[in-house]
C-alpha cells in the first residue's frame, strides 16, 4: 500500500489517506500544482494557508529557514501538534502563508512516518472537507465530493489515530508562541 501511495505522490496525484489525526487530503508538498488542487477539492481560498507532514526532525530543517528553541518541546509533544513557523523554504509557494510562515507536524503515526519517508518529501495534509464544513469524524463521514475529488484513496478504511484536529501554536517572529488552536 506505501509503494502504490508513493507512486501516486511521485505522479502529482492527490491522495485521501488517515494522519495521526482525521483523514487528510494530501501531495507533494513542493508542487504548486498539487497544492492548488488541493486547494480546489476543498473548494478554499488559497489565501488560507495548509499544513505540511513531516517525517521527522532532519526532513523539518531542509524545509524551515530556522529551528526555534521554542519549537523543541513542542516537537517532543505526545500530542499531535503543528508548529507555524516564521519561514518556510523549499515548498510550494502557494502553501506559505503571506507573511511566508508555514504550519509543520512531525506526524505520530507508523503510516504516515513510512509514507513520507518512502516519498522522500514533506506532503501536505489538510482535513477531508470542503471548506467550512465540519471535520468527518471517520472515513464513512467524507463527503462524496471530496472522495471523488481527489486521485487516489489509501485503502486503509480503519480510522486515524486520534479523529481529532492537532493542537496548533505558532512561533511568532520574536519567538514567542502563541496558540492558535488549543
Amino acid at each position: 500500500m506505501i509503494p502504490q501511495t508513493v507512486a501516486a505522490l511521485n505522479q502529482k496525484k492527490t491522495i485521501l489517506y488517515p494522519t495521526d489525526t482525521v483523514w487528510g487530503i494530501g501531495g507533494d508538498a513542493t508542487s504548486r500544482e498539487v497544492v492548488q488542487k488541493i486547494y480546489n477539492i476543498k473548494q478554499r481560498e488559497d489565501h488560507k494557508a495548509l499544513i505540511v507532514l513531516v517525517a521527522s526532525r532532519k526532513m523539518l530543517l531542509d524545509y524551515i529557514e530556522a529551528l526555534p528553541q521554542a519549537a523543541i518541546a513542542l516537537l517532543e509533544s505526545k500530542r499531535p501538534t503543528t508548529v507555524i513557523y516564521p519561514k518556510g523554504i523549499g515548498l510550494a509557494p502557494n502553501l506559505l502563508g503571506g507573511d511566508l510562515s508555514i504550519g509543520i507536524r512531525i506526524p505520530k503515526n507508523e503510516f504516515c512516518q513510512k509514507l513520507i519517508e518512502s516519498f522522500g518529501k514533506p506532503i501536505v495534509s489538510t482535513s477531508a472537507n470542503k471548506s467550512g464544513n465540519p471535520t468527518p469524524q471517520s472515513y464513512q463521514e467524507i463527503e462524496s465530493d471530496i472522495l471523488d475529488g481527489v486521485d487516489y484513496i489509501v485503502p486503509l478504511k480503519e480510522e486515524s489515530s486520534s479523529n481529532r484536529p492537532s493542537r496548533v501554536v505558532k512561533i511568532n517572529t520574536d519567538g514567542e508562541l502563541e496558540i492558535i488552536r488549543p
